[in-house]
């Protein structure tokens, strides 16, 4: 709402002070807003470190867009180090899960970069991953 001006004039601060409640209560959405408010240097210092900690954080909830963020920057090497292999994971996952950002074929150019070992390394961690998470 803040973030956006939606019925309001549009505030940062007031908009980060409320992503950061629902972000420090664990809500994975609030996470991902925090994560990108960071990226984007919106209301606080610019930090991509900061935002793959809620990007992460979000990620392993299950937050695809979240997941499809973290991937792209472990294959951009923005605020994490280049790791094509972590970056697919999360990319796969992020498909999977419908991200939105995932039309943009993100996987198949990292997909390019890598070696076909690399590739079955980065869907077994994702099925490894999918499992852990959606354990019945």
């Amino acid at each position: 709402m803040y973030e956006d001006g939606q019925g309001v004039p549009q505030d940062y601060t007031e908009a980060l002070r409320w992503i950061s409640k629902a972000a420090d209560q664990g809500y994975a959405n609030g996470q991902t807003n925090l994560g990108a408010m960071y990226y984007r240097g919106q209301g606080v210092p610019q930090d991509s470190t900061k935002a793959v900690e809620w990007f992460k954080k979000a990620a392993e909830q299950g937050n695809a867009d979240a997941q499809q963020n973290l991937g792209e920057l472990f294959a951009d090497g923005v605020g994490v180090s280049h790791d094509t292999i972590t970056a697919a994971k999360w990319l796969i996952l992020a498909k999977a899960g419908g991200s939105e950002g995932s039309m943009t074929d993100a996987l198949s150019e990292v997909e390019q970069q890598m070696t076909p070992a690399q590739i079955d390394e980065a869907q077994r961690l994702a099925q490894e991953w999918w499992t852990q998470h959606h354990q019945r």
